[in-house]
């Protein structure tokens, strides 16, 4: 005879089992991933890495320079004649351009003129998606305020004209200073010894960018052309008409290999032999390839002597708590080399410091969205540039020292560059600089931005589960769960819809050009919070109605899908611009992970609850974007000059650039921020996750109630009389003829606890049947039930069994026998 067999539930998968553990213990998990978080970021100078070339192709320094003293000193005279163009005649914005081209004749170039204008301010929210402007581009030249680029081309004997290397020196045609001269005069000796060599495989291109418009655009000008049919080329298509030897079309050569915008600084500072500063940050944090970077610092640093640096923020160099760091990590360095010497841990306090500092810097300037250079708006064509400037130390006799030093620079990277066959490739594309001769790779900083929004998923489950167990009594919940989430998720939606509104609203306010800056902040704060109330009035979902505050299952339902909304924000972002979404990461994950009603805390008055109310005030306050913003421009420079439209500004030029941490700030931070900040303050005060009386409570409790009133009549009269009541006030007096739907809702508002849609009912297991499905009892189940079943008095022999008189005798005998 078969038996019952026993049900064993099936054990869940480990993955499934991790996560579970991980949600219940996410209070723990998310303090310890933070500080890790935290920690590796700090730890990101100790960690980072000595640069080195990736292509071997490039070959640096491999080739003696050719440039010679006769090119430095033809470029000086160069520099000579346009300082006296310019102080002697009164349209030096027509014959510098003339006299650049002439120059560029002479040594066998080819040369047209770019005329452009500056284009209008417009907003493009979405065009980091897309790239530059694309199609027909129409002249328009009516205006008498239009910049000229002049352009040389020379033409590389050994190639196919396909591909073509760049060089860029912005200047201003009206009145040029030395320094736009200097850079002039370094282009023009390059250019003059590129026209005569016979190793050039690649076409080279010198732009004279014309920046009395602004140096940026005067490239994106000359770079849309290059890319995109303009109505010139169509008239010059076929005949190419010269005048004086300049071409009226728009010339072209090949692909773009690399471009190097070269720049000469005023002076020196901060350098104690002739500098270099290395500027690589493109729109939207895109940096050119790190090959570019390491052959220029290499010639430089071993070919020029030069003193190469990158931008750094100079108030963190003095900063004391920094300072404390370093010495720390050196500390610990120094005890982990004594303990194994093979532990390379830790570096000096002075160079943990001096990698702090450029760390931040480029984490702001990638985090901004905006080029550092012109060179930036060949990184929209997906064109590695970078702008060099250099920072002579010398006087005016040393111009051709000058001048022949960083010409055989310019021809060291141009040569490496050419000897490429394929573009650059083999690098890093995403990194951080902490010096010019290390980094930190993108497998190594993404480490800490994922620990810092570790913690929202296993946060957002956990609040999830805690409200679907928790219902406190009186909240007017929908019965189905699943409408819940929906419900609150399409709160969080409508105020990001609400935040995509935010961000084309400072468009409409440029259309007063009149309004100042402070002026056109506030009426931006104004019309949102306007815009944010009607919203609300409109919608009738959103959660903080004047009439009826918050519940706990809605407010932490809310947070949970706000805490969510938070992490897919963040994740997105990253993909666009790690830095803006490390920052982000920085500032709201506290918030999401700390937010707690204030009302609460109020009422508990505990040292605990006083000390988290007081962090969500401060976090609040800290994550509200313009108060974060001046206090981390006060910070790094100095309270006195932050002024509230310093923040206008700013926003003003990330919407210019069509900068995506404006759409970030606007469409991702924004909204969270007012939904956790009025979820804290509108949430009603009740307990959170309050464990609700089961079923087996309640009973319990009416059991123990039944026996304390079994001994007195009037106890029991008054219990009965208690339960008439309870039953009046959920089913009324119509008794068995009220609709089972108003007993369910009566019962709902009494108890707070909906009655279920369906039940699970476990079916009996079935050992064996026999006909029509009758069921045969096995021998096992037949002991267990005569086991349990209670003694009755045998008529025979009047005693308590569990035999009856048939069958008394056989009874007796069987326990006789045995």
């Amino acid at each position: 005879m078969t038996e019952v067999s026993a049900v064993v539930k099936p054990k869940p998968r480990p993955i499934i089992r991790i996560g579970l553990f991980l949600i219940s213990h996410s209070l723990f998990v998310s303090i310890v991933c933070c500080i890790a978080g935290v920690l590796a970021l700090l730890l990101l100078p100790v960690l980072a890495k000595n640069t080195y070339i990736s292509e071997n192709a490039l070959m640096p320094g491999s080739a003696s320079a050719m440039l010679s003293t006769d090119d430095a000193s033809d470029g000086h005279v160069f520099v000579n004649k346009i300082m006296s163009i310019s102080s002697m005649s009164i349209n030096s914005g027509i014959e510098i351009p003339e006299m650049i081209a002439k120059h560029i004749i002479e040594s066998g170039g080819e040369v047209n003129y770019h005329k452009f204008q500056p284009l209008s301010d417009s907003f493009h929210p979405l065009q980091f998606f897309v790239g530059p402007d694309a199609g027909m581009v129409q002249d328009n030249y009516s205006s008498t305020s239009y910049g000229v680029n002049t352009v040389g081309i020379v033409r590389a004997p050994r190639g196919d004209g396909k591909e073509a290397i760049i060089i860029v020196t912005p200047y201003n045609s009206v009145k040029p200073t030395t320094s736009e001269a200097l850079s002039l005069g370094v282009a023009y000796s390059v250019f003059t010894l590129l026209s005569r060599v016979s190793w050039l495989a690649k076409d080279i291109i010198w732009l004279a960018a014309d920046s009395r418009h602004g140096e940026h655009a005067a490239v994106a000008a000359w770079l849309r052309d290059y890319y995109t049919l303009s109505s010139g080329d169509l008239e010059h298509e076929v005949t190419s008409v010269k005048r004086d030897g300049v071409s009226n079309g728009f010339r072209r050569a090949g692909t773009m290999a690399a471009a190097l915008v070269i720049k000469v600084a005023d002076s020196s500072t901060g350098f104690e032999k002739d500098g270099l500063k290395i500027y690589a940050e493109a729109s939207n944090g895109q940096m050119p390839n790190l090959d570019l970077i390491n052959i220029v610092n290499y010639l430089a640093v071993h070919g020029q002597g030069l003193q190469v640096r990158v931008e750094k923020i100079w108030s963190l160099l003095d900063s004391w708590w920094l300072y404390s760091l370093g010495e720390l990590q050196e500390l610990i360095g120094k005890v982990a080399k004594s303990l194994n010497p093979g532990w390379k841990f830790g570096i000096p306090a002075s160079d943990y410091v001096e990698g702090c500092t450029t760390l931040a810097s480029s984490l702001y300037n990638q985090a901004l969205g905006i080029p550092t250079g012109p060179h930036g708006a060949f990184r929209d064509y997906q064109v590695d540039a970078i702008t060099l400037e250099f920072s002579p130390r010398f006087s005016s006799s040393q111009r051709v020292l000058f001048l022949l030093h960083v010409g055989r620079l310019v021809e060291g990277v141009i040569r490496s560059v050419n000897n490429l066959l394929e573009k650059f490739h083999q690098s890093f594309f995403l990194y951080l600089m902490t010096s010019p001769s290390r980094f930190v790779s993108v497998g190594t900083y993404m480490i800490a931005f994922a620990l810092l929004i570790a913690p929202l998923p296993l946060v957002a489950a956990a609040l999830f589960s805690d409200a679907s167990k928790s219902k406190s009594p009186g909240e007017s919940i929908p019965t189905s769960p699943a409408w819940n989430w929906l419900y609150t998720a399409k709160t969080v939606l409508i105020v990001h819809l609400w935040g995509a509104i935010v961000t084309i609203i400072p468009y409409f306010l440029r259309q007063f050009p009149d309004s100042s800056p402070l002026i056109s902040l506030l009426t931006w704060i104004a019309s949102s919070a306007v815009l944010l109330f009607f919203t609300r009035a409109a919608s009738s979902s959103l959660p903080f109605s004047c009439a009826s505050q918050l519940q706990t299952s809605e407010w932490t339902l809310l947070k949970a899908v706000t805490v969510a909304a938070a992490f897919i924000g963040l994740c997105l972002m990253s993909v666009i611009n790690y830095a803006t979404a490390e920052i982000g990461a920085l500032l709201l994950v506290p918030m999401c992970l700390m937010a707690v009603p204030l009302r609460i805390d109020a009422t508990a008055k505990t040292a605990k609850t006083v000390a988290r109310g007081a962090c969500n005030v401060l976090l609040v306050f800290v994550g509200f974007p313009p108060a974060a913003f001046l206090l981390s421009k006060g910070a790094l420079s100095s309270f006195d000059g932050v002024r509230l439209d310093d923040f206008w500004n700013w926003i003003e030029s990330l919407r210019e650039w069509n900068s995506a941490t404006y759409i970030y700030i606007c469409m991702v931070h924004l909204p969270c921020w007012v939904l956790l900040a009025l979820a804290v303050v509108a949430a009603k005060g009740v307990a959170l996750f309050s464990n609700i009386q089961t079923r087996e409570q309640m009973e319990a409790q009416v059991h123990v109630a039944s026996q304390k009133a079994e001994s007195h009549i009037n106890d029991v009269n008054a219990l009965i009389t208690g339960m008439e009541r309870l039953g009046l006030e959920l089913f009324g007096d119509e008794g068995l003829e009220v609709p089972s739907l108003d007993k369910g809702k009566r019962i709902e508002n009494v108890f707070g606890d909906p009655i279920p849609d369906a039940i699970n009912v476990r079916p009996p297991d079935t050992v064996h049947t026999k006909g029509s499905g009758s069921r045969k009892v096995s021998r096992k189940e037949a002991v267990i039930r005569q086991m349990h079943k209670p003694l009755r008095r045998c008529k025979k022999c009047r005693e308590l069994v569990r035999h009856d008189s048939r069958n008394c005798g056989k009874e007796k005998e069987k326990n006789k026998s045995k």
